[in-house]
């Protein structure tokens, strides 16, 4: 069964910058996709997403703000958030896609407030 533990959350001022990191463990052999949705009062919405191989797809709202970065020797994906803005606030989720189980896997959500 494969675990995803987040950290790097906080409150961060408009235009600065945050690294949220996913640690991934158990069985990493089925795990094909992983990225971040974020949810704010309302759905959970999609912010980026990285393959096995390094393919990323970005919400129009996060291009040229955040990058997704994934380092498959420490199960472990990142999320570069520069250029913050208040309307970033909301909580991120970390996923992975277990295709054994055919399954998403989520984190608890780490916390990211945007404010001055």
């Amino acid at each position: 069964q494969v675990r995803l533990v987040e950290s790097g959350g906080g409150l961060v001022l408009p235009g600065g910058s945050l690294r949220l990191s996913c640690a991934a463990s158990g069985n990493m052999f089925s795990i094909s996709d992983m990225g971040w949705y974020r949810q704010a009062p309302g759905e959970r919405d999609l912010v980026a997403r990285i393959t096995r191989t390094t393919r990323t797809t970005y919400a129009d709202s996060v291009k040229g703000r955040f990058t997704i970065s994934r380092d498959n020797a420490k199960n472990t994906v990142y999320l570069q958030m520069n250029s913050l803005k208040p309307e970033d606030t909301a909580i991120y989720y970390c996923y992975a896609w277990d295709a054994a189980a055919s399954k998403d896997v989520w984190g608890q959500g780490t916390q990211v407030t945007v404010s001055s």
